[in-house]
């Protein structure tokens, strides 16, 4: 825990001096910050990760209007309006385009979208989390809107002050935003978590307002194409929001032994995780991989077995409440990080681990 420690202390914060020529912002902040997030939902329902950025949304501003934008076609989309009207109690307003343009969440007909709500709405601020959904249609549409978008925000400290990680999250650099409005941004799920108080405590329904299908025009047909979509069906809990994330990385050496990893979540209820180099192994699909080019966790006890600490992993779990490492090798840097660590051979310690813990009820 000591190492921990320190080395959060010894995170560089970057930011301008007052005195900078930059201070002042090119345009000026309304007095009534006005927010529209894009939502994503599944089966009639909006995903935890878009509330993530309600949460987030309310640091511009306590006067800060916030609406929802969502996109899709048929009875689907209508279900996550209602849902989305009456989730949490920030919400003002839910913006619904309901057309066979946007039966999937290509990036080019959402960016497009985004582009002609804010030329109606003219909103202050354009937000969405920093998963595929955001990191695929935001830059495309700040593009559009000829603005700078700002990504992977973990802490916000006005309209136009935003603090994210680079160097892998080995310093935090803070920003202003100088540009022209709207200020567009990502921002982290796991660093605005949604209070259970707030989450389907709204007592009054937002209003729900239907986007014309005539506003899009010919020029919305995308140049890309959707193939298809696949998962794995599967009771654990998603990985980006579970409490408990078991990770194997490639000391694991075949698919076939990444299956005790498996195992072990099933018994604590967790989510399973991995690093790339077990991704690109193929030991497990991609949506698994932690790490700056993967999901970022944060749950409250991460477990990684024969994972080396590469600093691009470390970017997505070093907020994790618990780190719990299993490596054979006594110098990985997972050690430096972790707040548990057992030297030993992870194919004797895991099924010895599998033995003693219970079955989950």
């Amino acid at each position: 825990m000591a190492a921990r420690l320190l080395r959060r202390k010894a995170l560089t914060n970057l930011s301008a001096p007052s005195s900078s020529p930059f201070s002042k912002s090119s345009f000026s902040v309304q007095r009534l910050i006005s927010t529209l997030v894009l939502g994503e939902h599944e089966g009639g329902s909006i995903k935890a990760q878009s509330l993530s950025a309600v949460v987030a949304a309310k640091f511009l501003g306590e006067d800060n209007s916030i609406s929802m934008l969502l996109a899709g076609s048929g009875p689907s989309v209508q279900e996550a309006a209602i849902h989305a009207a009456s989730c949490h109690s920030s919400i003002s307003q839910v913006i619904v385009a309901d057309s066979d343009k946007f039966t999937y969440p290509v990036a080019e007909p959402w960016a497009k979208l985004v582009q002609l709500i804010q030329q109606k709405g003219g909103y202050s601020h354009i937000m969405a989390t920093s998963g595929s959904f955001g990191k695929n249609i935001l830059p495309r549409a700040a593009a559009l809107l000829d603005v700078s978008p700002i990504t992977d925000v973990i802490e916000i400290s006005g309209p136009q002050l935003f603090v994210r990680p680079i160097y892998a999250g080995n310093a935090l650099c803070t920003v202003r935003y100088t540009g022209s409005a709207p200020c567009m941004l990502t921002v982290r799920s796991t660093s605005f978590p949604v209070p259970l108080t707030s989450a389907n405590s709204k007592s009054d329904v937002a209003p729900i307002s239907q986007v014309d299908p005539s506003t899009f025009g010919e020029d919305m047909v995308c140049k890309s194409k959707y193939l298809s979509h696949t998962s794995q069906d599967s009771e654990r809990p998603d990985l980006g929001n579970a409490r408990i994330v078991v990770t194997g990385g490639r000391a694991l050496k075949s698919a076939e032994n990444f299956k005790m990893i498996e195992k072990l979540a099933e018994k604590l209820g967790a989510a399973v995780g991995a690093t790339r180099a077990a991704v690109d192994a193929g030991f497990v699909p991609n949506e698994l991989q932690v790490g700056q080019t993967g999901k970022i966790v944060a749950p409250e006890l991460y477990m990684a077995f024969g994972v080396s600490g590469a600093i691009q992993h470390l970017a997505g779990m070093r907020d994790s409440k618990v780190i719990v490492a299993v490596n054979k090798d006594a110098d990985a840097p997972i050690f430096q990080v972790a707040d548990y660590g057992l030297v030993g051979d992870l194919f004797e310690v895991i099924p010895e681990l599998l033995e003693k813990f219970p079955e989950k009820k």
